[in-house]
């Protein structure tokens, strides 16, 4: 069982920067495939990027292409995502989320393990 724990998330204003840590435990890292999803209020849980199994092959949603960057460290077992020029429009819960499989996949559905959430408010 894949236990994932997000940490990073905060208080920020608009046109600052953060960056977002999801600590996996409990499999093999390496072979998990990952993403990051945001849910606002009323909203959807949406794909904001996602990450091959070593990190060779990304994917990144148009709405935050250019400012936010997915990478992962197989060594310490964690992904990141910098976040850069935040916008009010960015705030959610921010989840991570991963699965056993080779090719990046960015639906919920194809996602078996998932964090709590961490919550991220940009203000205006």
């Amino acid at each position: 069982q894949v236990q994932l724990v997000e940490s990073g998330g905060g208080l920020v204003q608009a046109g600052g920067s953060l960056r977002l840590s999801c600590a996996a435990s409990g499999g093999t890292f390496s072979n998990l495939r990952m993403g990051w999803f945001r849910q606002a209020p009323g909203k959807e849980r949406d794909i904001v990027a996602a990450i091959s199994r070593r990190g060779g092959s990304t994917y990144v949603a148009d709405s935050v292409k250019g400012r936010f960057t997915i990478s992962r460290d197989n060594a310490k077992n964690t992904m990141y995502l910098q976040m850069n020029s935040l916008k009010p429009e960015d705030t959610a819960v921010y989840y991570c989320a991963a699965d056993y499989g080779v090719v990046v996949v960015i639906r919920t559905t194809e996602y078996d393990y998932w964090g709590q959430g961490t919550q991220v408010t940009v203000s205006s």
